[in-house]
């Protein structure tokens, strides 16, 4: 087991919980750039440092890996740390954390929120018992008054399985390219 937070430390039962709302800072770049051929308003990028808010979460412990949802967003970061692990992940899709333009940007454009770029936004695996307490520490800081426990690690699933609002499955695979060309 590494001391650092590397996804060797991972294990079946952990939970993972997302720090905020996902994808503004790829649909604030895709709105500013213009190119989409809509006006979207409300967003902005969620560039942000996360020190202040990561010392939150591991003063409490049991956090044992932490990752940044930067290039293919939650969606490449999650399909990521279950193939290092051959653990599988479950995921609650009415506890992601997305705001309602991005929703609907998203939704128009047929792009998947999972997918897109976060600047600000930080995934963390932690163990079942410490999930709580973590999420309430998030919580205190405004950069994680909305994160949310979304899901589990599993042997249930080989991959990453996302349970519908309606309550059906369907797997999240690896994005295949960026919505979003990279600008730096």
């Amino acid at each position: 087991k590494s001391r650092w937070l590397d996804f060797r430390n991972i294990r079946p039962g952990d939970k993972i919980i997302i720090s905020g709302p996902i994808g503004e800072h790829a649909m604030a770049i895709m709105a500013a750039r213009g190119e989409l051929g809509l006006e979207i308003s409300g967003i902005e990028s969620d560039a942000a440092p996360l020190n202040d808010l990561m010392l939150k979460a591991l003063e409490v412990g049991g956090v044992v890996a932490a990752k940044d949802p930067t290039r293919g967003g939650v969606a490449s970061l999650l399909n990521e740390w279950s193939e290092a692990t051959g653990i599988g992940i479950l995921i609650h899709e009415e506890k992601i954390p997305v705001s309602d333009e991005v929703q609907t940007a998203s939704e128009i454009l047929g792009i998947d929120p999972l997918e897109l770029a976060n600047e600000g936004k930080v995934v963390l695996a932690v163990t079942a018992e410490a999930a709580e307490e973590i999420l309430s520490a998030l919580r205190s800081d405004p950069l994680g008054r909305r994160a949310e426990i979304v899901g589990e690690f599993t042997r249930e699933f080989d991959g990453v399985v996302v349970k519908t609002e309606i309550g059906g499955l369907r797997y999240l695979p690896m994005p295949v390219g960026d919505p979003v060309p990279r600008i730096c």
